[in-house]
Protein backbone atom coordinates (compact mmCIF):
# COMPACT_ATOMS: atom_id res chain seq x y z
CA UNK A 1 0.00 0.00 0.00
CA UNK A 2 1.04 3.41 -0.96
CA UNK A 3 1.56 5.83 2.17
CA UNK A 4 -0.93 8.70 2.00
CA UNK A 5 1.43 11.22 1.69
CA UNK A 6 3.53 9.63 -1.51
CA UNK A 7 -0.26 9.59 -2.62
CA UNK A 8 -0.93 13.46 -2.28
CA UNK A 9 2.56 13.52 -4.33
CA UNK A 10 1.14 12.03 -7.00
CA UNK A 11 -1.94 13.30 -7.24
CA UNK A 12 -1.66 16.96 -6.11
CA UNK A 13 -3.96 16.18 -3.08
CA UNK A 14 -7.80 16.48 -3.23
CA UNK A 15 -9.65 19.55 -1.86
CA UNK A 16 -12.07 19.62 1.27
CA UNK A 17 -14.79 21.72 0.13
CA UNK A 18 -17.19 22.70 2.82
CA UNK A 19 -20.05 22.98 1.49
CA UNK A 20 -20.45 19.92 -0.82
CA UNK A 21 -20.88 16.32 1.11
CA UNK A 22 -17.63 14.92 -0.49
CA UNK A 23 -14.18 15.68 -1.46
CA UNK A 24 -12.91 17.09 -4.43
CA UNK A 25 -10.36 17.89 -7.32
CA UNK A 26 -9.47 21.66 -8.53
CA UNK A 27 -6.92 22.70 -11.52
CA UNK A 28 -6.07 26.64 -11.92
CA UNK A 29 -9.05 27.82 -13.68
CA UNK A 30 -6.64 29.84 -16.08
CA UNK A 31 -5.99 26.72 -17.57
CA UNK A 32 -9.51 26.02 -18.97
CA UNK A 33 -9.40 25.19 -22.41
CA UNK A 34 -12.98 26.91 -23.35
CA UNK A 35 -13.40 28.76 -20.33
CA UNK A 36 -10.60 31.30 -20.89
CA UNK A 37 -12.13 32.39 -23.33
CA UNK A 38 -15.48 32.67 -22.49
CA UNK A 39 -14.40 34.88 -19.37
CA UNK A 40 -13.23 37.61 -21.90
CA UNK A 41 -17.31 37.29 -22.54
CA UNK A 42 -20.05 39.64 -20.72
CA UNK A 43 -23.02 37.40 -20.10
CA UNK A 44 -20.96 33.86 -19.63
CA UNK A 45 -21.37 31.83 -16.57
CA UNK A 46 -16.88 32.75 -16.67
CA UNK A 47 -17.06 36.23 -16.97
CA UNK A 48 -17.09 36.50 -13.29
CA UNK A 49 -15.70 32.98 -12.30
CA UNK A 50 -15.73 32.53 -8.60
CA UNK A 51 -12.67 30.67 -9.27
CA UNK A 52 -10.47 33.74 -10.41
CA UNK A 53 -10.57 35.16 -7.29
CA UNK A 54 -11.13 35.22 -3.44
CA UNK A 55 -9.79 32.25 -1.74
CA UNK A 56 -8.60 30.60 -5.12
CA UNK A 57 -6.09 33.18 -5.73
CA UNK A 58 -3.88 31.94 -1.99
CA UNK A 59 -0.72 31.19 -2.52
CA UNK A 60 -1.19 28.08 -0.99
CA UNK A 61 -4.13 26.55 -3.20
CA UNK A 62 -2.54 28.64 -6.23
CA UNK A 63 0.47 25.71 -5.79
CA UNK A 64 -2.21 22.51 -5.07
CA UNK A 65 -3.87 23.49 -8.13
CA UNK A 66 -0.52 23.59 -10.31
CA UNK A 67 0.65 20.15 -8.79
CA UNK A 68 -2.57 18.77 -9.84
CA UNK A 69 -2.48 20.47 -13.26
CA UNK A 70 0.94 18.71 -13.43
CA UNK A 71 0.23 15.06 -12.06
CA UNK A 72 -2.80 14.23 -14.34
CA UNK A 73 -0.20 13.43 -17.13
CA UNK A 74 1.49 11.08 -15.15
CA UNK A 75 1.08 7.71 -15.63
CA UNK A 76 0.52 7.01 -12.04
CA UNK A 77 -2.14 9.84 -11.58
CA UNK A 78 -5.19 7.21 -12.24
CA UNK A 79 -4.04 4.58 -9.76
CA UNK A 80 -3.04 6.95 -7.00
CA UNK A 81 -6.71 9.00 -7.24
CA UNK A 82 -8.16 5.36 -7.16
CA UNK A 83 -6.26 4.71 -4.19
CA UNK A 84 -6.00 8.07 -2.80
CA UNK A 85 -9.70 8.85 -2.81
CA UNK A 86 -11.40 6.19 -0.59
CA UNK A 87 -8.14 6.44 1.82
CA UNK A 88 -8.73 10.42 2.51
CA UNK A 89 -12.62 9.79 2.11
CA UNK A 90 -12.62 7.53 5.24
CA UNK A 91 -10.04 9.55 7.37
CA UNK A 92 -12.15 12.19 7.41
CA UNK A 93 -15.50 10.47 7.62
CA UNK A 94 -17.03 12.11 4.30
CA UNK A 95 -19.68 10.55 2.10
CA UNK A 96 -18.88 8.62 -0.99
CA UNK A 97 -19.38 11.59 -3.33
CA UNK A 98 -16.68 13.63 -5.14
CA UNK A 99 -16.56 16.92 -7.62
CA UNK A 100 -14.45 16.92 -10.45
CA UNK A 101 -13.23 20.21 -10.80
CA UNK A 102 -14.40 22.89 -8.55
CA UNK A 103 -12.45 24.90 -10.28
CA UNK A 104 -10.73 24.67 -13.61
CA UNK A 105 -12.00 21.84 -16.09
CA UNK A 106 -11.37 18.90 -18.13
CA UNK A 107 -8.43 19.31 -19.95
CA UNK A 108 -8.15 16.75 -22.88
CA UNK A 109 -10.10 13.61 -24.13
CA UNK A 110 -7.22 11.59 -22.57
CA UNK A 111 -7.76 13.40 -19.49
CA UNK A 112 -11.19 12.58 -19.82
CA UNK A 113 -10.94 8.91 -19.86
CA UNK A 114 -8.87 8.62 -17.35
CA UNK A 115 -10.97 10.21 -15.27
CA UNK A 116 -13.47 7.48 -16.51
CA UNK A 117 -11.15 4.80 -15.52
CA UNK A 118 -11.04 6.47 -11.81
CA UNK A 119 -15.02 5.81 -11.24
CA UNK A 120 -15.21 2.38 -13.13
CA UNK A 121 -12.38 1.78 -10.63
CA UNK A 122 -14.43 3.28 -7.81
CA UNK A 123 -17.98 2.10 -8.48
CA UNK A 124 -19.38 2.16 -4.68
CA UNK A 125 -18.55 6.19 -5.28
CA UNK A 126 -20.96 9.25 -7.04
CA UNK A 127 -18.77 11.45 -9.26
CA UNK A 128 -19.87 14.56 -10.82
CA UNK A 129 -18.28 16.61 -13.42
CA UNK A 130 -19.47 19.99 -14.51
CA UNK A 131 -17.16 20.51 -18.10
CA UNK A 132 -17.66 23.85 -20.65
CA UNK A 133 -15.47 20.78 -22.35
CA UNK A 134 -17.91 19.72 -24.99
CA UNK A 135 -15.61 18.69 -27.62
CA UNK A 136 -13.53 16.28 -24.63
CA UNK A 137 -16.31 14.55 -23.60
CA UNK A 138 -19.20 13.82 -26.75
CA UNK A 139 -19.56 10.73 -27.49
CA UNK A 140 -17.96 8.49 -24.77
CA UNK A 141 -19.92 6.49 -22.71
CA UNK A 142 -19.63 6.99 -18.76
CA UNK A 143 -20.40 4.45 -16.18
CA UNK A 144 -23.49 4.76 -14.07
CA UNK A 145 -21.75 6.20 -11.28
CA UNK A 146 -19.83 9.64 -13.08
CA UNK A 147 -22.59 12.75 -14.35
CA UNK A 148 -21.54 14.40 -16.56
CA UNK A 149 -23.11 18.22 -16.98
CA UNK A 150 -22.74 20.43 -19.69
CA UNK A 151 -22.88 23.89 -18.55
CA UNK A 152 -24.66 26.05 -20.61
CA UNK A 153 -22.12 29.22 -22.77
CA UNK A 154 -24.77 31.64 -21.58
CA UNK A 155 -26.07 33.12 -18.26
CA UNK A 156 -30.02 32.49 -18.62
CA UNK A 157 -29.23 30.41 -21.83
CA UNK A 158 -30.92 27.07 -23.28
CA UNK A 159 -29.02 23.82 -21.33
CA UNK A 160 -26.98 22.25 -24.35
CA UNK A 161 -28.00 19.54 -25.97
CA UNK A 162 -26.35 16.63 -24.07
CA UNK A 163 -27.90 14.25 -21.64
CA UNK A 164 -26.95 15.94 -18.28
CA UNK A 165 -26.33 19.85 -18.20
CA UNK A 166 -25.99 22.83 -15.99
CA UNK A 167 -26.83 26.41 -16.25
CA UNK A 168 -26.42 29.73 -14.74
CA UNK A 169 -29.39 31.63 -13.79
CA UNK A 170 -30.54 35.12 -12.44
CA UNK A 171 -34.37 34.29 -11.82
CA UNK A 172 -36.38 31.62 -12.36
CA UNK A 173 -38.06 32.52 -15.03
CA UNK A 174 -34.35 31.42 -17.07
CA UNK A 175 -34.77 27.67 -15.31
CA UNK A 176 -35.00 25.07 -18.57
CA UNK A 177 -38.28 23.22 -18.41
CA UNK A 178 -37.81 20.76 -15.84
CA UNK A 179 -34.61 21.61 -14.37
CA UNK A 180 -33.34 21.56 -10.68
CA UNK A 181 -33.08 24.77 -8.87
CA UNK A 182 -30.20 24.82 -6.81
CA UNK A 183 -31.11 25.10 -3.43
CA UNK A 184 -27.58 25.82 -2.20
CA UNK A 185 -28.54 29.82 -1.76
CA UNK A 186 -31.45 29.12 0.69
CA UNK A 187 -29.37 26.63 2.78
CA UNK A 188 -26.29 29.52 3.48
CA UNK A 189 -24.61 28.02 0.92
CA UNK A 190 -24.18 24.25 1.68
CA UNK A 191 -25.32 21.39 -0.69
CA UNK A 192 -27.52 19.96 2.46
CA UNK A 193 -29.39 16.62 1.67
CA UNK A 194 -29.38 17.19 -1.65
CA UNK A 195 -27.54 15.14 -4.41
CA UNK A 196 -29.18 16.27 -7.63
CA UNK A 197 -25.72 17.15 -9.15
CA UNK A 198 -24.60 13.62 -8.25
CA UNK A 199 -27.72 11.82 -10.10
CA UNK A 200 -28.28 11.36 -13.77
CA UNK A 201 -31.86 10.57 -13.54
CA UNK A 202 -31.70 14.65 -12.77
CA UNK A 203 -31.34 16.14 -16.63
CA UNK A 204 -30.90 19.80 -15.70
CA UNK A 205 -29.31 21.60 -12.78
CA UNK A 206 -29.65 25.55 -12.41
CA UNK A 207 -27.19 27.58 -10.30
CA UNK A 208 -28.03 31.04 -8.94
CA UNK A 209 -24.99 33.10 -10.42
CA UNK A 210 -22.80 34.96 -7.99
Amino acid sequence: MTTQKRLKELTGGLGKPSKMPGLSYGLPAIHCKTGAKLAKIEGTPCFNCYALKGNYQYPSVAMAQAARLKAIDSDEWVDAMVEYIPLLTSKLKRPKYFRWHDSGDVQSRAHFLKIIAIAKALPDFKFWLPTQEREFVAGISTPDNLVVRVSGSKVNGRAPNFHNTSTVITALWALPPGGWECPAPKQKNYCGDCRACWDKTVRSVSYHEH
